[in-house]
Protein backbone atom coordinates (compact mmCIF):
# COMPACT_ATOMS: atom_id res chain seq x y z
CA UNK A 1 0.00 0.00 0.00
CA UNK A 2 1.35 3.42 -0.90
CA UNK A 3 1.97 5.96 1.85
CA UNK A 4 -0.57 8.25 0.18
CA UNK A 5 -3.28 5.60 0.28
CA UNK A 6 -2.54 4.77 3.92
CA UNK A 7 -2.66 8.44 4.84
CA UNK A 8 -6.01 8.85 3.10
CA UNK A 9 -7.41 5.81 4.93
CA UNK A 10 -6.24 7.10 8.31
CA UNK A 11 -7.90 10.44 7.57
CA UNK A 12 -11.23 8.63 7.36
CA UNK A 13 -11.10 7.60 11.04
CA UNK A 14 -11.72 10.56 13.37
CA UNK A 15 -10.90 8.50 16.48
CA UNK A 16 -7.25 8.41 15.45
CA UNK A 17 -6.94 12.18 15.89
CA UNK A 18 -7.42 12.01 19.66
CA UNK A 19 -4.85 11.69 22.42
CA UNK A 20 -4.98 9.17 25.26
CA UNK A 21 -3.11 10.05 28.47
CA UNK A 22 -1.44 12.81 26.47
CA UNK A 23 -0.20 10.42 23.78
CA UNK A 24 -1.38 9.96 20.19
CA UNK A 25 -3.82 7.05 20.12
CA UNK A 26 -2.40 3.81 18.77
CA UNK A 27 -5.40 1.55 18.25
CA UNK A 28 -4.47 -2.13 18.12
CA UNK A 29 -7.73 -3.70 19.27
CA UNK A 30 -9.52 -4.10 15.95
CA UNK A 31 -10.18 -7.82 16.47
CA UNK A 32 -12.47 -6.77 19.32
CA UNK A 33 -14.06 -3.98 17.31
CA UNK A 34 -12.91 -1.85 14.41
CA UNK A 35 -12.91 1.93 14.53
CA UNK A 36 -15.64 3.62 12.49
CA UNK A 37 -14.90 5.66 9.36
CA UNK A 38 -16.38 9.11 8.92
CA UNK A 39 -18.77 7.85 6.22
CA UNK A 40 -20.45 5.43 8.65
CA UNK A 41 -20.61 7.99 11.45
CA UNK A 42 -22.15 10.63 9.17
CA UNK A 43 -24.63 8.17 7.66
CA UNK A 44 -25.85 7.09 11.08
CA UNK A 45 -26.14 10.73 12.15
CA UNK A 46 -28.18 11.51 9.05
CA UNK A 47 -30.56 8.62 9.73
CA UNK A 48 -31.18 9.62 13.33
CA UNK A 49 -31.39 13.32 12.50
CA UNK A 50 -33.59 13.28 9.40
CA UNK A 51 -34.81 9.79 8.57
CA UNK A 52 -35.93 8.15 11.83
CA UNK A 53 -38.84 5.83 11.18
CA UNK A 54 -39.72 2.19 11.52
CA UNK A 55 -39.68 0.06 8.39
CA UNK A 56 -42.35 -1.92 6.52
CA UNK A 57 -46.04 -1.09 6.57
CA UNK A 58 -45.61 2.61 7.40
CA UNK A 59 -48.01 4.85 5.46
CA UNK A 60 -45.78 7.92 5.43
CA UNK A 61 -42.74 9.28 3.63
CA UNK A 62 -40.15 8.64 6.35
CA UNK A 63 -41.17 5.02 6.79
CA UNK A 64 -41.10 4.42 3.06
CA UNK A 65 -37.65 5.99 2.80
CA UNK A 66 -36.32 3.97 5.75
CA UNK A 67 -37.74 0.77 4.27
CA UNK A 68 -36.05 1.47 0.96
CA UNK A 69 -32.67 2.00 2.64
CA UNK A 70 -33.15 -1.03 4.90
CA UNK A 71 -33.76 -3.35 1.97
CA UNK A 72 -31.00 -1.69 -0.07
CA UNK A 73 -28.72 -2.75 2.78
CA UNK A 74 -29.86 -6.35 2.39
CA UNK A 75 -29.01 -6.24 -1.30
CA UNK A 76 -25.62 -4.71 -0.46
CA UNK A 77 -24.90 -7.61 1.89
CA UNK A 78 -26.07 -10.10 -0.73
CA UNK A 79 -23.62 -8.66 -3.24
CA UNK A 80 -20.85 -8.52 -0.60
CA UNK A 81 -21.30 -12.24 0.06
CA UNK A 82 -22.23 -13.18 -3.52
CA UNK A 83 -25.37 -14.94 -2.27
CA UNK A 84 -28.01 -16.05 -4.75
CA UNK A 85 -30.93 -14.21 -3.20
CA UNK A 86 -31.82 -11.64 -0.56
CA UNK A 87 -33.92 -14.43 0.95
CA UNK A 88 -30.63 -15.96 2.08
CA UNK A 89 -29.60 -12.82 4.01
CA UNK A 90 -30.95 -12.78 7.56
CA UNK A 91 -30.32 -9.72 9.72
CA UNK A 92 -29.30 -10.53 13.31
CA UNK A 93 -27.79 -8.80 16.33
CA UNK A 94 -24.36 -10.22 15.51
CA UNK A 95 -22.25 -13.34 15.02
CA UNK A 96 -23.32 -14.83 18.34
CA UNK A 97 -27.03 -14.61 17.59
CA UNK A 98 -26.49 -16.07 14.13
CA UNK A 99 -24.73 -19.11 15.59
CA UNK A 100 -27.43 -19.60 18.22
CA UNK A 101 -30.12 -19.28 15.57
CA UNK A 102 -28.62 -22.11 13.55
CA UNK A 103 -27.91 -24.26 16.60
CA UNK A 104 -31.51 -23.97 17.78
CA UNK A 105 -33.55 -23.74 14.59
CA UNK A 106 -31.53 -26.23 12.58
CA UNK A 107 -29.69 -28.31 15.18
CA UNK A 108 -32.63 -28.91 17.51
CA UNK A 109 -34.75 -30.16 14.62
CA UNK A 110 -32.33 -32.17 12.51
CA UNK A 111 -29.64 -33.55 14.85
CA UNK A 112 -30.29 -36.72 16.81
CA UNK A 113 -28.72 -38.92 19.46
CA UNK A 114 -25.26 -40.10 18.46
CA UNK A 115 -24.81 -37.54 15.70
CA UNK A 116 -21.44 -35.82 15.73
CA UNK A 117 -20.70 -32.09 15.65
CA UNK A 118 -17.15 -31.21 14.66
CA UNK A 119 -15.52 -27.97 15.85
CA UNK A 120 -11.91 -26.81 16.03
CA UNK A 121 -9.83 -26.10 19.11
CA UNK A 122 -9.37 -22.45 18.10
CA UNK A 123 -13.05 -21.51 18.34
CA UNK A 124 -14.41 -18.49 20.21
CA UNK A 125 -16.72 -19.32 23.12
CA UNK A 126 -19.70 -18.17 21.04
CA UNK A 127 -18.96 -21.00 18.62
CA UNK A 128 -18.53 -23.62 21.34
CA UNK A 129 -21.18 -23.06 24.01
CA UNK A 130 -24.27 -23.13 21.71
CA UNK A 131 -23.13 -26.50 20.36
CA UNK A 132 -22.48 -27.85 23.85
CA UNK A 133 -26.03 -26.89 24.84
CA UNK A 134 -27.38 -28.51 21.67
CA UNK A 135 -25.31 -31.66 22.22
CA UNK A 136 -26.59 -32.02 25.78
CA UNK A 137 -30.22 -31.66 24.70
CA UNK A 138 -30.00 -33.88 21.63
CA UNK A 139 -27.41 -36.31 23.04
CA UNK A 140 -24.94 -35.54 20.28
CA UNK A 141 -21.17 -35.97 20.39
CA UNK A 142 -18.77 -33.04 19.95
CA UNK A 143 -15.37 -33.67 18.42
CA UNK A 144 -12.53 -31.22 17.82
CA UNK A 145 -9.99 -30.74 15.07
CA UNK A 146 -6.85 -30.20 17.12
CA UNK A 147 -4.46 -27.26 17.01
CA UNK A 148 -0.71 -27.52 16.62
CA UNK A 149 1.74 -25.71 18.88
CA UNK A 150 2.15 -22.93 16.30
CA UNK A 151 -1.61 -22.28 16.26
CA UNK A 152 -2.27 -23.97 12.91
CA UNK A 153 -4.87 -26.70 12.63
CA UNK A 154 -3.82 -30.34 12.49
CA UNK A 155 -5.00 -30.99 8.94
CA UNK A 156 -4.75 -34.76 9.38
CA UNK A 157 -7.65 -34.42 11.83
CA UNK A 158 -9.85 -33.00 9.09
CA UNK A 159 -9.70 -36.35 7.35
CA UNK A 160 -9.81 -38.57 10.44
CA UNK A 161 -12.39 -36.78 12.61
CA UNK A 162 -14.99 -35.76 10.02
CA UNK A 163 -16.70 -39.04 9.23
CA UNK A 164 -19.97 -40.87 8.56
CA UNK A 165 -21.54 -39.80 11.88
CA UNK A 166 -20.66 -36.13 11.37
CA UNK A 167 -23.79 -34.05 10.79
CA UNK A 168 -22.40 -30.55 11.34
CA UNK A 169 -18.96 -29.01 10.90
CA UNK A 170 -18.73 -25.62 12.58
CA UNK A 171 -15.52 -23.58 12.42
CA UNK A 172 -13.96 -20.16 12.30
CA UNK A 173 -12.51 -18.66 9.15
CA UNK A 174 -9.97 -16.70 11.21
CA UNK A 175 -8.98 -17.19 14.84
CA UNK A 176 -9.66 -14.18 17.04
CA UNK A 177 -6.68 -14.91 19.30
CA UNK A 178 -3.88 -16.36 17.15
CA UNK A 179 -5.06 -15.17 13.74
CA UNK A 180 -4.92 -18.62 12.14
CA UNK A 181 -6.63 -18.84 8.75
CA UNK A 182 -7.88 -22.45 8.52
CA UNK A 183 -8.11 -24.25 5.17
CA UNK A 184 -11.78 -23.42 4.65
CA UNK A 185 -12.16 -25.12 1.27
CA UNK A 186 -10.56 -28.33 2.52
CA UNK A 187 -12.79 -28.52 5.58
CA UNK A 188 -15.94 -27.79 3.58
CA UNK A 189 -15.02 -30.37 0.92
CA UNK A 190 -14.53 -33.07 3.56
CA UNK A 191 -17.80 -32.13 5.28
CA UNK A 192 -19.58 -32.22 1.94
CA UNK A 193 -18.19 -35.69 1.20
CA UNK A 194 -19.95 -37.12 4.27
CA UNK A 195 -23.15 -35.09 3.85
CA UNK A 196 -22.51 -32.79 6.81
CA UNK A 197 -23.85 -29.24 7.07
CA UNK A 198 -21.26 -26.47 7.52
CA UNK A 199 -21.26 -23.17 9.39
CA UNK A 200 -18.43 -20.65 8.99
CA UNK A 201 -17.83 -18.09 11.73
CA UNK A 202 -16.62 -15.20 9.57
CA UNK A 203 -16.48 -12.53 12.28
CA UNK A 204 -12.75 -11.95 11.70
CA UNK A 205 -12.64 -13.43 8.19
CA UNK A 206 -14.72 -10.79 6.37
CA UNK A 207 -12.03 -8.13 6.81
CA UNK A 208 -9.26 -10.48 5.67
CA UNK A 209 -10.52 -12.20 2.55
CA UNK A 210 -13.09 -11.64 -0.18
CA UNK A 211 -16.08 -13.55 1.15
CA UNK A 212 -17.83 -15.48 -1.64
CA UNK A 213 -20.34 -17.97 -0.25
CA UNK A 214 -20.68 -19.69 -3.61
CA UNK A 215 -16.97 -20.30 -3.88
CA UNK A 216 -16.68 -21.32 -0.23
CA UNK A 217 -19.80 -23.53 -0.59
CA UNK A 218 -20.70 -23.16 3.09
CA UNK A 219 -24.27 -23.84 4.18
CA UNK A 220 -24.29 -21.08 6.80
CA UNK A 221 -22.04 -18.07 7.41
CA UNK A 222 -22.20 -15.46 10.18
CA UNK A 223 -20.49 -12.14 10.84
CA UNK A 224 -20.86 -8.94 12.88
CA UNK A 225 -20.94 -5.42 11.50
CA UNK A 226 -18.86 -3.81 14.24
CA UNK A 227 -15.74 -5.74 13.21
CA UNK A 228 -16.37 -4.61 9.62
CA UNK A 229 -16.13 -0.88 10.45
CA UNK A 230 -19.89 -0.75 10.99
CA UNK A 231 -22.17 -0.20 14.01
CA UNK A 232 -22.56 -2.33 17.11
CA UNK A 233 -25.50 -4.68 17.64
CA UNK A 234 -25.94 -5.74 14.03
CA UNK A 235 -24.94 -8.87 12.16
CA UNK A 236 -25.77 -11.18 9.30
CA UNK A 237 -26.61 -14.83 8.92
CA UNK A 238 -26.26 -16.22 5.43
CA UNK A 239 -27.97 -19.55 4.86
CA UNK A 240 -28.74 -21.62 1.82
CA UNK A 241 -32.39 -21.12 0.96
CA UNK A 242 -33.31 -24.80 0.98
CA UNK A 243 -32.05 -25.15 4.56
CA UNK A 244 -33.61 -21.92 5.83
CA UNK A 245 -36.98 -22.96 4.42
CA UNK A 246 -36.84 -26.18 6.46
CA UNK A 247 -36.05 -24.40 9.71
CA UNK A 248 -38.54 -23.18 12.31
CA UNK A 249 -38.44 -19.51 13.40
CA UNK A 250 -35.86 -18.66 16.02
CA UNK A 251 -37.98 -16.01 17.75
CA UNK A 252 -41.62 -15.06 17.44
CA UNK A 253 -43.43 -11.73 17.36
CA UNK A 254 -44.04 -8.99 14.86
CA UNK A 255 -42.75 -9.12 11.28
CA UNK A 256 -42.04 -12.87 11.26
CA UNK A 257 -45.72 -13.64 10.71
CA UNK A 258 -47.96 -13.70 7.67
CA UNK A 259 -51.26 -14.16 9.50
CA UNK A 260 -52.11 -14.65 13.18
CA UNK A 261 -55.29 -16.10 14.67
CA UNK A 262 -56.17 -16.83 18.27
CA UNK A 263 -55.21 -20.48 17.83
CA UNK A 264 -52.69 -20.63 14.98
CA UNK A 265 -50.19 -18.58 13.01
CA UNK A 266 -48.80 -18.65 9.48
CA UNK A 267 -45.16 -17.63 9.29
CA UNK A 268 -43.76 -15.05 6.90
CA UNK A 269 -41.53 -15.98 3.98
CA UNK A 270 -37.75 -15.61 3.95
CA UNK A 271 -35.91 -13.65 5.15
CA UNK A 272 -38.54 -12.15 7.46
CA UNK A 273 -39.39 -15.48 9.07
CA UNK A 274 -36.21 -15.08 11.15
CA UNK A 275 -36.48 -11.34 11.88
CA UNK A 276 -38.98 -10.94 14.71
CA UNK A 277 -39.67 -7.52 16.18
CA UNK A 278 -38.53 -4.03 15.31
CA UNK A 279 -35.32 -4.37 13.30
CA UNK A 280 -32.05 -2.51 13.83
CA UNK A 281 -32.68 -0.14 10.93
CA UNK A 282 -29.71 2.12 11.53
CA UNK A 283 -27.52 -0.97 11.94
CA UNK A 284 -28.47 -2.19 8.48
CA UNK A 285 -27.89 1.23 6.91
CA UNK A 286 -24.59 1.66 8.74
CA UNK A 287 -23.48 -1.79 7.63
CA UNK A 288 -24.28 -0.96 4.01
CA UNK A 289 -22.14 2.18 4.33
CA UNK A 290 -19.30 0.20 5.93
CA UNK A 291 -19.39 -2.30 3.06
CA UNK A 292 -19.29 0.54 0.53
CA UNK A 293 -16.31 2.02 2.38
CA UNK A 294 -14.39 -1.26 2.46
CA UNK A 295 -15.13 -2.05 -1.19
CA UNK A 296 -13.71 1.30 -2.25
CA UNK A 297 -10.21 -0.04 -1.56
CA UNK A 298 -8.40 -3.02 -3.15
CA UNK A 299 -8.82 -5.77 -0.54
CA UNK A 300 -5.62 -7.58 -1.45
CA UNK A 301 -3.61 -4.41 -0.85
CA UNK A 302 -5.29 -3.93 2.52
CA UNK A 303 -4.50 -7.51 3.53
CA UNK A 304 -0.89 -7.22 2.36
CA UNK A 305 -0.48 -3.96 4.29
CA UNK A 306 -1.61 -5.65 7.51
CA UNK A 307 0.67 -8.62 6.81
CA UNK A 308 3.67 -6.32 6.31
CA UNK A 309 3.07 -4.60 9.65
CA UNK A 310 2.61 -7.97 11.36
CA UNK A 311 5.92 -9.27 10.04
CA UNK A 312 7.62 -6.08 11.16
CA UNK A 313 6.16 -6.49 14.64
CA UNK A 314 7.10 -10.17 14.86
CA UNK A 315 10.69 -9.37 13.91
CA UNK A 316 10.86 -6.72 16.64
CA UNK A 317 9.33 -9.08 19.18
CA UNK A 318 12.05 -11.67 18.46
CA UNK A 319 14.57 -9.19 19.84
CA UNK A 320 12.79 -8.93 23.20
CA UNK A 321 14.09 -11.53 25.64
CA UNK A 322 11.36 -13.48 27.41
CA UNK A 323 8.60 -12.49 24.97
CA UNK A 324 6.62 -15.41 23.57
CA UNK A 325 4.19 -15.13 20.66
CA UNK A 326 1.37 -17.69 20.54
CA UNK A 327 0.25 -18.93 17.14
CA UNK A 328 3.21 -17.81 15.07
CA UNK A 329 2.42 -19.79 11.91
CA UNK A 330 2.79 -18.84 8.26
CA UNK A 331 -0.90 -18.55 7.37
CA UNK A 332 -2.51 -16.07 9.70
CA UNK A 333 -4.16 -12.69 9.96
CA UNK A 334 -2.41 -9.78 11.67
CA UNK A 335 -3.56 -10.79 15.15
CA UNK A 336 -0.68 -11.28 17.58
CA UNK A 337 -1.08 -12.73 21.07
CA UNK A 338 1.93 -12.65 23.35
CA UNK A 339 3.19 -12.73 26.92
CA UNK A 340 6.31 -11.57 28.72
CA UNK A 341 7.90 -14.11 31.03
CA UNK A 342 7.39 -13.08 34.64
CA UNK A 343 4.83 -10.36 33.87
CA UNK A 344 1.03 -10.56 34.03
CA UNK A 345 -0.77 -9.72 30.80
CA UNK A 346 -3.12 -7.29 32.57
CA UNK A 347 -0.18 -5.29 33.96
CA UNK A 348 1.35 -5.06 30.48
CA UNK A 349 -1.95 -3.85 29.08
CA UNK A 350 -2.24 -1.11 31.70
CA UNK A 351 1.26 0.16 31.02
CA UNK A 352 0.62 0.16 27.27
CA UNK A 353 -2.58 2.13 27.86
CA UNK A 354 -0.57 4.80 29.66
CA UNK A 355 1.49 5.07 26.47
CA UNK A 356 -1.67 5.58 24.39
CA UNK A 357 -1.53 2.03 23.00
CA UNK A 358 -4.86 0.18 23.00
CA UNK A 359 -4.60 -3.61 23.13
CA UNK A 360 -6.77 -6.38 24.57
CA UNK A 361 -5.79 -8.57 27.52
CA UNK A 362 -7.36 -11.69 29.04
CA UNK A 363 -8.59 -14.99 27.71
CA UNK A 364 -10.23 -13.52 24.59
CA UNK A 365 -13.19 -15.93 24.94
CA UNK A 366 -10.89 -18.85 24.11
CA UNK A 367 -10.38 -20.50 27.51
CA UNK A 368 -10.14 -24.08 26.18
CA UNK A 369 -7.35 -23.11 23.77
CA UNK A 370 -5.43 -21.21 26.45
CA UNK A 371 -5.78 -24.18 28.81
CA UNK A 372 -4.16 -26.33 26.13
CA UNK A 373 -1.31 -23.80 25.92
CA UNK A 374 -1.15 -23.90 29.76
CA UNK A 375 -1.74 -20.17 30.18
CA UNK A 376 -4.62 -18.08 31.54
CA UNK A 377 -4.42 -15.09 29.22
CA UNK A 378 -2.37 -13.05 26.78
CA UNK A 379 -1.86 -9.55 25.47
CA UNK A 380 -3.40 -9.28 22.00
CA UNK A 381 -2.47 -6.69 19.41
CA UNK A 382 -4.65 -6.74 16.30
CA UNK A 383 -3.65 -4.71 13.26
CA UNK A 384 -6.11 -3.14 10.84
CA UNK A 385 -6.06 -1.15 7.63
CA UNK A 386 -5.54 2.18 9.44
CA UNK A 387 -2.40 1.16 11.36
CA UNK A 388 1.07 2.22 10.29
CA UNK A 389 4.75 1.61 11.07
CA UNK A 390 4.70 4.24 13.80
CA UNK A 391 1.98 2.26 15.59
CA UNK A 392 4.17 -0.83 15.53
CA UNK A 393 7.14 1.12 16.86
CA UNK A 394 5.09 2.61 19.70
CA UNK A 395 3.79 -0.83 20.69
CA UNK A 396 7.32 -2.24 20.74
CA UNK A 397 8.59 0.65 22.86
CA UNK A 398 5.62 0.25 25.19
CA UNK A 399 6.33 -3.45 25.66
CA UNK A 400 9.98 -2.70 26.40
CA UNK A 401 8.94 -0.09 28.95
CA UNK A 402 6.56 -2.60 30.57
CA UNK A 403 9.39 -5.10 30.77
CA UNK A 404 11.67 -2.56 32.48
CA UNK A 405 8.96 -1.60 34.96
CA UNK A 406 7.71 -5.09 35.79
CA UNK A 407 10.83 -7.23 35.74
Amino acid sequence: MSSELLKSIREEFPALKQKVHGKDLVYLDSAATALKPRAVIERLNKFYTLETANVHRGAHYLSDAATTEFEKAREAVRLFLNADSIEEVIFTRGTTEGINLVAQSYGQEFLNEGDEIVLTEIEHHSNIVPWQILAQKRKCVIKYISVNEDGSLNEADIESIIGPKTKMVVFTGCSNIVGTLPPVEKIVAKARSVGAVTLLDAAQYVTQKKTDVKKLDVDFLVFSSHKLFGPFGFGVLYGKKELLNKMAPYQSGGSMISAVGYHDTTYNHLPFKFEAGTPHVSGAIGTMTAIEFLKSYPMEQLFNHEQKLMQMLLQEFKQIEGLKVFGDNSNKAAIISFNLAGAHHSDIGQILDQQGVAVRVGHHCTQPLLAKFKITGTVRASISIYNNESDVAQLVEGVKKAQRMLL
